[in-house]
C-alpha cells in the first residue's frame, strides 16, 4: 500500500484541469537542457555490463572485525566475543553472526583493505559516496548521480534512488555529498521509504489531503477532488515545478511506474526471506526498481548514524553496546536481508546486468574501548561486491593480525566509484567529460 502523505499540488495559471492532468503526465519525457540525448543514453546502456547498481549503504559505521574479518588468534581486547564460521570461500572466515551469508560467499567478493582519509561520520559519508572530501569543495557527485547522468531518464522512473526515511546524517548535519555535487541538483536523489510493512512514501512530496495514489487512476475523482481543492492550490506553471516534484508527479501518473512500489505484488515467502525491517523490505523494494531498469538505487541503513537518539532508526554507530546490537540486531538483520537479495538477484537471472555493493563509511576500532564498544575506524573496513562482471568467491586484500591496518595495497572509495563507473559504461572519457572520479582507478582484483 502506497502512502504519499499530505502533497498540496499546485496547478498551471489560467489552464484547465484536463489540460493539466494531460500536461502533467507528460512531464517526465521531457529530459530537459544538459541531459543527454536518447541515442547517448542507448549508447551507454549497450557499453555497461551493469544495467542497474543496487548500493547498501551500512550508515554508521558496521564493525569489521565483527563480520568479515575476524582474528581469532588476536588477544581478547581485540578479537571480541564472537566465534567465527567458514565460509564458502577457501581461507575466508566471518564470525558467527552471518552465517545465511558465509554459505553464499561463492556468489560475491569481499574486500577486507579499503581505507578511508576521514573519520567523521558525515565527512566520511561524503568520501565514500563521491571518493574526495567535501572540503576544499566544490562538493563531488555522488556516484549515483555520475550515473544518473550518463544514463539519463528513459520513463517515468527517475534513474537514481535513495531508499531510506532521509539523506543520512548525524544528529546535527548531513552527507554533502548525497547528490549532484558539482553536476547540478537535477542529478540530486529521488527519496523514498518503505516501511517494515513493505508500505511505500515519497517524504519530498506533499500530496492533496485524502488522496490516495489510486483515487489518480480514477480521473474523474481526482477532477473531482482538485475541484474540491482549488482554494488551496498554488498558481503556477508545472513546467517550473523542481525536477523532484516533476519526477513524483510522474510516478504518480504513471502505472507502470507505481507498479514497481508495490510490494503486494510479492508472495508472502518472498517478502518474509528479507525480513519483515525496513531494511529488508528497502532491499525488496531495491530489487523491484532494478527489475524495471532504475541504473541506481541506494538502500540506507538508516537516517541517522546513531544507534540510539530520539527519532532515530538504529544506524550502525555503536559506541555502547556494540557486541549486544550486532549479535542481537544489526547483523540478524543485514545477514537476512543481504542473503534473500543474492538469491533473489541470482534466481532471477539479474546478477549478469545487476551489480550489487554493500559498505559504510568506515569500519570501528579493532581494539576494544573503555566502554566495552568500539569507536570510529577509517584505516580498515570491508565492502561486498557482486554481479555484473564482478569475480565472485574471492576474498580481496588483507588487514595486519589486528584488523588495524591493510598490509595489502589499500583501496579507496575513490577505487570504488570509479568501478561502479566503469561497469557502468561510464569510462575514462566520460568521465574526463563530466569532470568526476579525477585520479580514480579500478579495483582489478574484482574483475
Amino acid at each position: 500500500m502506497l502512502d504519499f502523505g499530505d502533497f498540496r499540488a499546485r496547478t498551471c495559471h489560467g489552464d484547465s484541469r484536463r489540460a493539466f492532468l494531460k500536461t502533467a503526465a507528460s512531464v517526465p519525457l521531457a529530459l530537459g537542457a544538459g541531459l543527454p540525448s536518447m541515442e547517448a543514453i542507448a549508447a551507454a546502456g549497450r557499453e555497461a555490463k551493469a544495467k542497474s547498481v543496487i548500493l547498501l549503504w551500512l550508515w554508521g559505521g558496521p564493525s569489521h572485525i565483527d563480520m568479515v574479518d575476524p582474528k581469532p588468534d588476536a588477544s581478547m581486547d581485540f578479537r571480541g566475543p564472537f566465534g567465527t564460521i567458514a565460509t564458502k570461500t577457501p581461507n575466508m572466515r566471518f564470525t558467527e553472526l552471518l552465517p545465511r551469508s558465509a554459505a553464499r560467499s561463492d556468489k560475491f567478493s569481499v574486500i577486507r583493505s579499503m581505507q578511508s582519509t576521514n573519520g567523521g561520520h558525515p565527512g566520511a559519508g561524503t568520501v565514500g559516496l563521491t571518493g574526495f572530501e567535501e572540503n576544499p569543495g566544490p562538493v563531488q557527485p555522488n556516484f549515483g548521480s555520475i550515473i544518473s547522468k550518463q544514463r539519463g531518464q528513459t520513463n517515468a522512473l527517475p534513474p537514481f534512488f535513495y531508499v531510506g526515511r532521509g539523506i543520512p546524517r548525524d544528529l546535527p548535519t548531513r552527507i554533502q555529498g548525497y547528490g549532484g555535487g558539482t553536476l547540478g541538483k537535477a542529478y540530486d536523489p529521488f527519496l523514498i521509504s518503505c516501511s517494515e510493512r513493505g508500505e511505500i512514501s515519497i517524504p519530498t512530496l506533499k500530496m492533496m489531503k485524502n488522496l490516495t495514489p489510486n483515487r489518480i487512476t480514477d480521473r474523474r475523482q481526482l477532477l473531482k477532488q482538485l475541484d474540491d481543492e482549488r482554494h488551496r492550490l498554488d498558481a503556477a506553471e508545472i513546467e517550473k515545478w523542481d525536477h523532484t516534484f516533476q519526477s513524483a508527479y510522474g510516478l504518480l501518473t504513471d502505472k507502470e511506474a507505481r507498479k514497481a512500489f508495490d510490494l503486494t505484488q510479492e508472495d508472502t515467502k518472498t517478502r518474509a526471506s528479507y525480513g519483515r525491517t525496513t531494511f529488508g523490505q528497502g532491499c525488496l523494494l531495491a530489487r523491484r526498481l532494478a527489475e524495471a531498469s532504475v541504473p541506481y538505487i541506494q538502500v540506507n541503513w538508516s537516517e541517522y548514524v546513531e544507534t540510539f537518539t530520539p527519532n532515530g532508526d538504529w544506524g550502525w554507530d555503536t559506541h555502547i553496546y556494540n557486541f549486544e546490537l550486532l549479535q542481537d540486531r544489526h547483523c540478524p538483520i543485514f545477514d537476512r536481508a543481504f542473503s534473500a537479495l543474492v538469491d533473489d538477484l541470482d534466481q532471477r537471472g539479474m546478477f549478469e546486468d545487476t551489480l550489487l555493493v554493500a559498505m559504510g563509511e568506515f569500519g570501528r576500532t579493532p581494539r576494544i574501548s573503555k566502554r566495552a564498544s568500539r569507536e570510529h575506524w577509517q584505516h580498515c573496513y570491508f565492502s561486498i561486491w557482486a554481479g555484473a562482471g564482478i569475480q565472485p568467491g574471492r576474498c580481496i586484500g588483507q588487514s595486519d593480525a589486528k584488523a588495524e591496518y591493510p598490509v595489502s595495497q589499500p583501496i579507496t572509495p575513490l577505487m570504488a566509484g570509479t568501478t561502479i563507473a566503469e561497469l557502468c559504461g561510464v569510462g575514462a572519457q566520460q568521465r574526463a567529460e563530466m569532470k568526476v572520479l579525477d585520479g580514480g582507478s579500478l579495483i582489478d582484483e574484482l574483475l
